[in-house]
């Protein structure tokens, strides 16, 4: 497109800017199985949004929807298997069809703000109008070359009465234009991109190095099968149950050679590390962190610990076993974070100081999670759950929708916090996207603490390719007095 052409799309685009389409009235009014849905995706366990008998006794008197939920009851869906055609009386719809048109097929959430004015119950019926905020000029990214599109919805119930809103802000743009930090121009690659082609198909990217093979003899092999199996097995003497790793050929306090093994939980502490910097092997991941790891049993085990950064370590913090296959017959224990349990009582804000760090959270990725969220938040873009699709529109697989990303976020937080904490506000952008075949570790801390008890978090969820998401949460807590006359 010439610079003429792209100036004048440019103009058609800015004077939709401010105008609001017509109120989307949802198909459904907010209902439990749909709220069931979306918390069994979550791993979203808060009482007040499944159990009755829970959320009687709870603030709301009854149950609720979660808050990040807002925006799922007037999503479009889907009809007759395919997804409906744009309402085209959506400024917003204009300028997504109009950028199509031109070449920006391409799509990624970037941000989202989300303020709860107060939860969703059974039975509301939600209505949403968008409002066209905002088109940036075309911006060159990571991603290639696009526009940012900002809409605003402001959702209100059967009454009329405002229930809250949501600030949302895409990138459309070209795929094939982008380019990574480390990647260098290759004239036959993009040649191929130009041409729809994917370059992979003709250039097969250089297989990386496998790890070095471990070496061990027919003694110790049911240490090694165990690991095929996922069990951390342990070699205890029986003549006095010592627990001895790595596996030895005598007790070390009385000489026996009788012994068998116990399966560890997998559960232990981070006793000590390191992080060796030289030389480094093209097979591993660097920062590499090496630790002593306690296991409950009482043994200490060397080994990697991964999806945490090194400078969020902690001597003592929990820890749990994980595994990774390194050759057809070989797999490996790892550590990492273990995830904390879920807060059964709710916090007091006067519990809460500025600086508190809530218990890293690793979230595993994999396609079914990926694609179960986005069906339970009801976004049936085609790049979330087709990976053919996805990588026609120049990603390298399915990815996380922002939504999901949002849902998890809040799903952490209320878990620290306790079932009763009351969110008010969201607030997340984008970056490097959710793979499957990674993790992404939730990290945060509290910033904000203010006299009626409204707590702010600032968090990050990190990933191997960078930060995934950067953001905020406020959440309101009850004062101590009001917990005791609740429970008194």
């Amino acid at each position: 497109m010439s610079e003429n052409s792209s100036s004048g799309l440019y103009e058609e685009l800015r004077a939709m800017v401010g105008l609001s389409g017509n109120p989307r009235v949802a198909r459904d009014p907010v209902n439990v199985p749909t709220t069931r849905n979306w918390c069994d995706a979550m791993s979203e366990a808060n009482p007040n949004f499944t159990d009755s008998d829970m959320a009687a006794t709870g603030p709301h008197g009854g149950l609720v929807a979660p808050p990040a939920t807002l925006n799922v009851w007037t999503m479009s869906g889907l009809t007759m298997g395919q997804q409906p055609p744009r309402d085209m009386a959506e400024p917003s719809a204009v300028v997504y069809s109009k950028l199509d048109a031109a070449g920006y097929s391409s799509v990624v959430a970037t941000n989202s703000d989300q303020v709860y004015h107060r939860y969703l119950r059974p039975g509301d019926l939600i209505t949403s109008v968008t409002t066209l905020v905002d088109v940036s000029e075309e911006k060159t990214t990571a991603l290639g070359v696009g526009y940012f599109v900002t809409t605003e919805a402001a959702f209100t119930d059967q009454h009329g009465e405002s229930v809250g809103s949501l600030f949302f802000r895409v990138l459309k743009f070209k795929p094939g234009t982008g380019r990574t930090r480390e990647s260098k121009p290759d004239p036959k690659r993009d040649a191929l991109i130009e041409a729809g082609l994917d370059p992979d198909e003709f250039f097969p990217p250089e297989p990386r190095p496998a790890r070095p093979r471990p070496q061990w003899n027919e003694d110790q092999a049911w240490h090694w099968e165990g690991l095929r199996e996922r069990e951390l097995r342990i070699q205890r003497f029986t003549d006095d149950g010592t627990l001895v790793h790595p596996p030895a050929n005598a007790n070390p306090n009385t000489q026996s050679m009788d012994y068998d093994y116990v399966v560890a939980s997998g559960r232990g502490t981070l006793y000590s590390y390191t992080v060796p910097q030289y030389p480094q092997v093209p097979a591993f991941d660097y920062p590499l962190v090496v630790g002593l790891v306690e296991l409950e049993e009482g043994v200490r085990v060397v080994s990697n610990i991964i999806d945490v950064p090194a400078d969020q370590l902690e001597i003592g913090m929990p820890l749990e076993v994980c595994y990774i296959d390194t050759h057809d017959d070989v797999t490996l224990h790892q550590f990492r974070p273990a995830t904390a349990p879920r807060n059964e009582t709710t916090l007091c804000a006067a519990d809460v100081a500025v600086g508190d760090r809530l218990p890293l959270c690793p979230i595993p990725l994999d396609h079914r999670l990926i694609i179960s969220t986005a069906l339970a938040t009801r976004d049936f873009q085609d790049v979330h759950h087709d990976v053919a699709a996805a990588k026609a529109k120049g990603s390298k697989d399915i990815f996380m929708n922002i939504l999901t990303t949002s849902g998890l976020c809040n799903r952490w937080v209320g878990d620290w916090a306790g079932p009763d904490a009351m969110f008010s506000k969201l607030e997340v952008g984008l970056g490097a996207p959710n793979y499957p075949g990674d993790t992404m570790t939730l990290s945060g801390a509290v910033t904000a603490v203010a006299d009626d008890g409204t707590i702010t978090v600032g968090f990050k969820g990190a990933n191997s390719l960078g930060n995934h998401v950067t953001g905020s949460v406020e959440i309101v807590l009850p004062d101590r007095s009001a917990a005791i006359g609740e429970g008194s």
